[in-house]
């Protein structure tokens, strides 16, 4: 199930990436379904820069995040081990382990993981 960016939602996308503004701001018609995918796939350069991004992000955020993956709504698009882990580790560190090890064993049964859905 596809779901719409509410304004939380589109905050985090734009604290993570806000390169992104022109393109949510001006409803150019391009819209996201999911937070992480865009900012993995599409606008960071490589892990680094994605585990940069991801550590712009407070415990809430993070915990928001990890709840919409655990909901099912939050689709990982196939995200790249090495981008799942880096968020796994920030929530690991600043929001629980037990809830990091929730997300991390989601993404390896590929749970979260829809093969279509590149956002």
């Amino acid at each position: 199930m596809t779901r719409t960016l509410d304004e939380r939602d589109q905050r985090i996308l734009l604290k993570l990436a806000p390169e992104l503004k022109e393109m949510i701001c001006a409803e150019s018609g391009h819209e996201f379904h999911s937070i992480l995918p865009p900012v993995s796939n599409h606008v960071a350069e490589d892990g680094e820069d994605f585990r940069r991004r991801i550590g712009r992000l407070d415990p809430q955020e993070l915990e928001y995040i990890a709840d919409r993956i655990l909901d099912g709504s939050e689709h990982l698009g196939c995200l790249p081990e090495e981008d799942m882990e880096s968020f796994a580790s920030a929530l690991d560190e600043l929001v629980s382990h037990e809830k990091a090890e929730s997300v991390m064993e989601l993404y390896r049964r590929g749970g979260a993981c829809n093969v279509g859905d590149l956002q």
